[in-house]
Protein backbone atom coordinates (compact mmCIF):
# COMPACT_ATOMS: atom_id res chain seq x y z
CA UNK A 1 0.00 0.00 0.00
CA UNK A 2 1.21 3.43 -0.64
CA UNK A 3 2.65 5.44 2.06
CA UNK A 4 1.73 9.27 2.52
CA UNK A 5 4.67 11.65 4.00
CA UNK A 6 3.46 13.67 7.09
CA UNK A 7 3.38 17.31 6.24
CA UNK A 8 6.14 18.15 8.72
CA UNK A 9 8.37 15.95 7.57
CA UNK A 10 7.34 17.15 3.61
CA UNK A 11 8.73 21.02 4.73
CA UNK A 12 11.38 19.72 6.27
CA UNK A 13 12.11 17.99 2.75
CA UNK A 14 11.26 20.47 0.57
CA UNK A 15 13.38 23.30 3.09
CA UNK A 16 16.57 20.31 2.59
CA UNK A 17 16.29 20.43 -1.15
CA UNK A 18 16.28 23.61 -1.22
CA UNK A 19 19.29 23.94 1.04
CA UNK A 20 20.91 21.14 -1.24
CA UNK A 21 20.50 23.03 -4.51
CA UNK A 22 21.21 26.81 -2.60
CA UNK A 23 24.98 25.59 -1.48
CA UNK A 24 25.77 23.79 -4.94
CA UNK A 25 27.28 25.86 -7.86
CA UNK A 26 27.23 22.59 -10.31
CA UNK A 27 24.51 21.39 -12.01
CA UNK A 28 26.54 17.85 -11.99
CA UNK A 29 26.63 18.05 -8.23
CA UNK A 30 22.94 18.84 -7.72
CA UNK A 31 21.28 16.08 -9.81
CA UNK A 32 22.88 13.45 -7.74
CA UNK A 33 22.04 15.26 -4.38
CA UNK A 34 18.75 15.69 -5.18
CA UNK A 35 18.23 11.91 -6.42
CA UNK A 36 19.23 11.07 -3.24
CA UNK A 37 17.22 12.95 -1.08
CA UNK A 38 14.16 12.03 -2.84
CA UNK A 39 14.80 8.20 -2.72
CA UNK A 40 15.09 9.10 1.12
CA UNK A 41 12.19 11.23 1.35
CA UNK A 42 9.42 8.76 -0.36
CA UNK A 43 8.41 5.66 0.98
CA UNK A 44 8.77 2.69 -0.91
CA UNK A 45 11.04 4.03 -2.96
CA UNK A 46 14.24 2.18 -3.53
CA UNK A 47 15.71 4.12 -6.47
CA UNK A 48 15.65 7.56 -7.59
CA UNK A 49 17.15 9.92 -10.50
CA UNK A 50 17.03 13.22 -11.92
CA UNK A 51 18.20 13.94 -15.97
CA UNK A 52 18.20 17.64 -17.40
CA UNK A 53 17.10 17.46 -21.07
CA UNK A 54 17.53 19.94 -23.94
CA UNK A 55 15.35 20.87 -26.31
CA UNK A 56 16.32 18.00 -28.68
CA UNK A 57 15.54 15.61 -26.14
CA UNK A 58 19.23 15.17 -25.30
CA UNK A 59 20.53 14.55 -21.97
CA UNK A 60 22.86 17.37 -20.39
CA UNK A 61 23.37 16.41 -17.04
CA UNK A 62 21.79 13.40 -14.61
CA UNK A 63 21.68 12.17 -11.20
CA UNK A 64 21.24 8.72 -10.27
CA UNK A 65 21.16 6.79 -6.61
CA UNK A 66 22.53 3.51 -7.69
CA UNK A 67 23.36 1.23 -10.75
CA UNK A 68 19.91 -0.32 -11.22
CA UNK A 69 18.52 3.51 -11.98
CA UNK A 70 21.50 4.39 -14.30
CA UNK A 71 20.92 1.60 -16.25
CA UNK A 72 16.90 1.72 -16.66
CA UNK A 73 17.67 5.57 -17.82
CA UNK A 74 20.83 4.91 -20.22
CA UNK A 75 18.16 2.84 -21.77
CA UNK A 76 15.61 5.39 -22.57
CA UNK A 77 18.14 7.62 -24.26
CA UNK A 78 19.42 4.86 -26.44
CA UNK A 79 15.71 3.66 -27.34
CA UNK A 80 14.46 7.71 -27.78
CA UNK A 81 11.28 5.94 -25.03
CA UNK A 82 10.59 5.79 -21.70
CA UNK A 83 8.65 7.25 -18.73
CA UNK A 84 11.20 10.37 -18.20
CA UNK A 85 11.30 11.46 -22.00
CA UNK A 86 7.59 11.31 -21.94
CA UNK A 87 6.83 13.20 -18.41
CA UNK A 88 9.78 16.03 -20.15
CA UNK A 89 8.21 15.75 -23.41
CA UNK A 90 4.17 16.13 -22.22
CA UNK A 91 5.26 18.20 -19.40
CA UNK A 92 2.67 15.62 -17.36
CA UNK A 93 3.70 13.49 -14.17
CA UNK A 94 3.76 9.42 -15.55
CA UNK A 95 2.61 6.58 -13.29
CA UNK A 96 2.77 3.78 -13.61
CA UNK A 97 1.60 0.57 -10.98
CA UNK A 98 3.13 -2.56 -12.71
CA UNK A 99 5.66 -1.64 -15.43
CA UNK A 100 5.05 -5.66 -16.89
CA UNK A 101 1.35 -4.16 -17.62
CA UNK A 102 1.77 -1.43 -19.15
CA UNK A 103 1.73 -0.47 -23.04
CA UNK A 104 3.37 2.66 -23.31
CA UNK A 105 7.06 2.05 -24.28
CA UNK A 106 7.31 -1.59 -25.15
CA UNK A 107 11.17 -1.79 -26.03
CA UNK A 108 12.22 -0.11 -22.82
CA UNK A 109 9.84 -2.43 -20.62
CA UNK A 110 11.30 -5.40 -22.62
CA UNK A 111 14.94 -4.13 -22.14
CA UNK A 112 14.50 -3.39 -18.42
CA UNK A 113 12.55 -6.46 -17.82
CA UNK A 114 15.60 -8.25 -15.80
CA UNK A 115 16.02 -5.21 -13.58
CA UNK A 116 14.16 -5.31 -9.88
CA UNK A 117 11.74 -2.37 -11.12
CA UNK A 118 8.21 -2.67 -10.97
CA UNK A 119 6.33 0.46 -10.09
CA UNK A 120 7.58 4.31 -10.93
CA UNK A 121 6.73 7.91 -11.26
CA UNK A 122 8.02 10.78 -13.03
CA UNK A 123 7.65 14.01 -12.95
CA UNK A 124 8.65 16.86 -15.41
CA UNK A 125 11.27 19.72 -14.07
CA UNK A 126 9.11 22.91 -14.76
CA UNK A 127 10.80 26.60 -14.37
CA UNK A 128 8.81 28.65 -15.64
CA UNK A 129 7.59 28.31 -19.20
CA UNK A 130 10.41 26.17 -19.84
CA UNK A 131 10.81 22.27 -18.89
CA UNK A 132 14.05 21.25 -18.68
CA UNK A 133 14.38 17.60 -17.38
CA UNK A 134 12.44 15.34 -14.91
CA UNK A 135 12.39 13.58 -11.84
CA UNK A 136 11.92 10.13 -11.34
CA UNK A 137 11.33 7.49 -8.40
CA UNK A 138 11.27 3.67 -8.93
CA UNK A 139 10.57 0.87 -6.73
CA UNK A 140 10.80 -3.20 -6.95
CA UNK A 141 6.79 -3.75 -5.90
CA UNK A 142 3.99 -2.96 -7.62
CA UNK A 143 1.26 -0.19 -6.68
CA UNK A 144 3.65 1.20 -4.26
CA UNK A 145 3.03 4.70 -5.75
CA UNK A 146 -0.45 6.70 -6.25
CA UNK A 147 -2.05 9.71 -7.35
CA UNK A 148 -1.00 11.30 -3.62
CA UNK A 149 2.57 10.30 -4.35
CA UNK A 150 2.71 12.05 -7.59
CA UNK A 151 1.34 15.03 -6.16
CA UNK A 152 4.11 14.52 -3.59
CA UNK A 153 6.79 14.17 -6.38
CA UNK A 154 5.50 17.37 -8.21
CA UNK A 155 5.72 19.64 -4.77
CA UNK A 156 9.50 18.62 -4.88
CA UNK A 157 10.04 19.02 -8.58
CA UNK A 158 8.34 22.90 -8.43
CA UNK A 159 11.45 23.74 -6.48
CA UNK A 160 13.93 21.94 -7.51
CA UNK A 161 13.35 23.06 -10.74
CA UNK A 162 13.52 26.47 -10.24
CA UNK A 163 17.10 25.95 -9.03
CA UNK A 164 18.03 23.79 -11.03
CA UNK A 165 17.68 26.06 -14.26
CA UNK A 166 19.53 28.98 -11.91
CA UNK A 167 22.52 26.92 -11.13
CA UNK A 168 22.32 26.36 -15.14
CA UNK A 169 22.15 30.15 -15.68
CA UNK A 170 24.93 30.23 -14.02
CA UNK A 171 27.18 27.66 -15.21
CA UNK A 172 26.22 29.07 -18.84
CA UNK A 173 25.48 32.92 -18.27
CA UNK A 174 26.62 33.74 -21.73
CA UNK A 175 24.42 31.23 -23.41
CA UNK A 176 21.32 31.21 -21.05
CA UNK A 177 19.08 33.26 -23.26
CA UNK A 178 20.08 31.19 -26.63
CA UNK A 179 19.36 27.84 -24.72
CA UNK A 180 15.99 29.31 -23.04
CA UNK A 181 14.61 29.85 -26.59
CA UNK A 182 15.88 26.86 -28.28
CA UNK A 183 13.87 25.39 -25.54
CA UNK A 184 10.94 27.13 -26.17
CA UNK A 185 10.81 26.80 -30.13
CA UNK A 186 11.53 23.55 -29.57
CA UNK A 187 8.52 22.74 -27.40
CA UNK A 188 5.99 24.55 -29.91
CA UNK A 189 7.02 22.76 -32.82
CA UNK A 190 6.62 18.96 -31.06
CA UNK A 191 3.35 20.23 -29.91
CA UNK A 192 2.44 21.25 -33.65
CA UNK A 193 3.52 18.12 -34.41
CA UNK A 194 1.34 16.20 -31.82
CA UNK A 195 -1.72 18.33 -32.71
CA UNK A 196 -1.37 17.04 -36.69
CA UNK A 197 -1.33 13.71 -35.40
CA UNK A 198 -4.14 13.80 -33.16
CA UNK A 199 -5.65 14.70 -35.82
CA UNK A 200 -5.47 12.97 -38.62
CA UNK A 201 -5.43 9.65 -36.23
CA UNK A 202 -8.38 10.84 -33.95
CA UNK A 203 -5.78 9.94 -31.15
CA UNK A 204 -5.50 11.65 -27.75
CA UNK A 205 -1.89 13.73 -27.15
CA UNK A 206 -0.42 10.55 -25.35
CA UNK A 207 -0.61 8.76 -28.03
CA UNK A 208 0.40 11.14 -30.16
CA UNK A 209 3.20 11.53 -28.47
CA UNK A 210 4.37 8.48 -28.79
CA UNK A 211 3.85 7.80 -32.21
CA UNK A 212 6.21 11.00 -32.81
CA UNK A 213 8.62 9.26 -30.71
CA UNK A 214 8.40 6.13 -31.98
CA UNK A 215 9.12 7.90 -35.34
CA UNK A 216 12.17 9.83 -34.33
CA UNK A 217 13.51 6.30 -32.76
CA UNK A 218 13.21 4.58 -35.89
CA UNK A 219 14.68 7.49 -38.03
CA UNK A 220 17.86 7.69 -35.51
CA UNK A 221 16.54 11.52 -35.52
CA UNK A 222 15.99 14.12 -32.93
CA UNK A 223 12.38 14.63 -31.79
CA UNK A 224 12.19 17.95 -32.77
CA UNK A 225 14.17 17.91 -36.03
CA UNK A 226 10.95 14.97 -36.85
CA UNK A 227 8.84 17.48 -35.44
CA UNK A 228 9.38 20.25 -37.87
CA UNK A 229 9.58 17.97 -40.78
CA UNK A 230 5.97 16.60 -40.13
CA UNK A 231 4.99 19.97 -39.96
CA UNK A 232 6.72 20.94 -43.00
CA UNK A 233 5.31 17.93 -45.22
CA UNK A 234 1.40 18.61 -43.55
CA UNK A 235 -0.37 21.29 -46.70
CA UNK A 236 -1.76 24.26 -44.95
CA UNK A 237 -5.52 24.70 -44.62
CA UNK A 238 -7.02 26.63 -47.12
CA UNK A 239 -10.30 28.47 -46.33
Amino acid sequence: MPHELPLDELSRVIARIRGLLLTEEKVGRAVEHLALAIRDAIPGTVGAGVSLIDARGNRTSSGSTDQIVLRADALQYELGSGPCLTAWAAEETVFVEDIRNDPRWPEWTQAISKLPIRSLLSAPLLAGRDCIGALKIYSAGTGTYNTGTARLLELFATPAATLLAHIQANETPHRISDSLASALHGRDTINRACGILMERHGIGPEPALQMLMSLARAQSTPLQQVSAALIAGTPTRRD
